[in-house]
């Protein structure tokens, strides 16, 4: 059959542009269809401008610190229009790469929201309510992810992360709803910047699925820092106030009601697959309990000519496993080196304050999949603050198989810990063991150099404490 494109893809995040890109290279005709904006999520609603407001919420410790060194430090007040701005101009900019990226590779960017109309065909709505149908060999489905909305009452008052980058005015009096990454990022940021933030999550402790030394260390930096952590609680409602603030309600575990004024909610639960509106079913594309696309290890899906990666397949939601999984999709197809993703020892970091940097199994996870560990544990003031006021304290901890001595898992928490951890995840991907990790001399004085200096192995947690730490908390989100 003759076709329009050997290669349409839906979605120009990601995974959609580094497939669309590659594809294009090794001489495929490809389109790509993109509703919202060039780059995905990440550029546009999620690491990129959280990152940089991250780096400027940074400046409020900085300048603390800088008292300490004998900077006079006086009269400094923040601008939030000045960020704004500067975040929006940079990426708009990092739209304009994206798109000369895929036009200087041949690959037409077609701007509207494209509808599955069978195995072959892709049927582009665009704003103004045209459409077109594009017929391709192959068809790739990278759509990614979208907040998870509010269910509770006067959920209309309640922001999204999406909307967060949108607040003309930062808010006084934020509540967040939610304590995974981008729950606990925004709570960091906002309190920096001046905010009086609240955390509710309806989990025992917050950061589900990190490593329980991490979570605790983490959650009593916050509570130091005077983040509010409102744990084992759910807001049942939130309601408009005359004066336009925003009164939530707040259940706590046992039944108590508590009603926390504040200028904005922030509800960040999580995301889900962006399938719903697809027409996968009119093509016969499979999804999953979760409604994310079913896919084999080659990113195939139920029907031969469509493939799915990145945040739509729900795997592991982070920027790099989507660029990779576009790759490897468009090698597979079009007659590049064959390449295959590991999904063991991804490297990931939470941009929290202090950030988290975190690479393979946790030390409940490695005990669970039958691992007899030895854990090494160090806590310690950061010496860049031992001249300061700052009572901040930085973790690092190593996971390591006691049979085999490899090093299964490696968390840090202070400053610069997703830097560090990114040159400790190739060590930990290759296998290294303590043994080498001993043998490595370490540069001093950092606090990397903590990572091969642990000699002594922490005392192992009794049954009642490896009990607590492995149960499942009602309603963990």
């Amino acid at each position: 059959m003759s076709y329009d494109v050997d290669f349409l893809v839906l979605g120009a995040g990601s995974a959609g542009v580094r497939a669309s890109r590659i594809a294009a290279m090794l001489g495929a005709k490809v389109a790509v269809v993109e509703e919202r904006y060039l780059g995905g999520t990440c550029v546009n609603v999620g690491c990129v401008p959280k990152k940089l407001m991250v780096y400027g919420a940074h400046f409020a410790d900085e300048l603390e610190e800088a008292r300490g060194y004998g900077w006079e430090v006086e009269g400094v007040r923040h601008n939030w229009q000045t960020l704004k701005t500067n975040r929006d101009n940079e990426v708009k900019r990092l739209n304009g790469i994206y798109q000369r990226l895929l036009e200087s590779k041949g690959v037409r960017i077609v701007r509207g929201r494209g509808v599955l109309a069978d195995p072959h065909t892709v049927v582009v709505h665009d704003v103004d309510g045209n459409e077109e149908r594009i017929t391709a060999k192959h068809i790739l489905i990278a759509t990614g992810g979208v907040p998870v909305r509010p269910t509770i009452a006067g959920a209309e008052h309640v922001l999204i992360s999406d909307q967060i980058f949108r607040l003309e005015e930062r808010p006084q009096r934020l509540v967040v709803i939610g304590a995974g990454y981008i729950g606990v990022e925004f709570a960091g940021v906002f309190k920096a910047f001046g905010s009086d933030v609240t955390l509710v999550h309806r989990g025992e402790q917050i950061l589900k699925g990190f490593d329980i030394d991490v979570r605790e260390h983490l959650a009593a930096q916050y509570e130091h820092k005077g983040i509010h952590l409102r744990l084992s609680s759910e807001v049942k409602a939130v309601d408009k106030n005359a004066d336009g603030s925003l009164s939530c309600h707040v259940v706590h575990r046992d039944g108590d009601v508590e009603t926390i004024q504040a200028d904005a909610v922030l509800l960040a639960i999580g995301r889900h697959p962006h399938t719903n509106g697809l027409g996968l079913e009119a093509a016969g594309v499979k999804v999953d309990e979760r409604d994310a696309i079913v896919v084999d290890d080659d990113f195939q899906t139920s029907v031969p000519s469509i493939t799915a990666c990145g945040d739509v397949i729900n795997r592991i939601q982070l920027t790099p496993v989507a660029l990779n999984e576009g790759m490897v999709v468009a090698r597979r197809l079009f007659g590049g080196p064959v390449t295959t993703i590991g999904y063991d020892a991804v490297p990931s970091a939470v941009f929290s304050s202090p950030p988290i940097g975190a690479v393979g199994l946790s030390e409940d996870d490695a005990r669970a999949a039958g691992h007899a560990v030895e854990i090494y544990r160090s806590v310690f003031r950061p010496m860049k603050l031992t001249m300061t006021d700052r009572q901040e304290k930085s973790l690092m901890k190593i996971v390591v198989d006691k049979s085999t001595r490899r090093v299964l898992g490696m968390f840090v928490v202070g400053q610069d810990a997703g830097e560090i951890i990114q040159g400790f995840a190739v060590a930990v991907k290759m296998g290294v063991t303590k043994e080498q990790l001993d043998s490595t001399i370490g540069i001093h004085p950092t606090a990397a150099e903590e990572l091969v200096t642990m000699r002594e192995p922490v005392a192992e947690p009794d049954a009642d404490e490896v009990r607590r730490r492995t149960a499942p908390a009602p309603g963990e989100l």
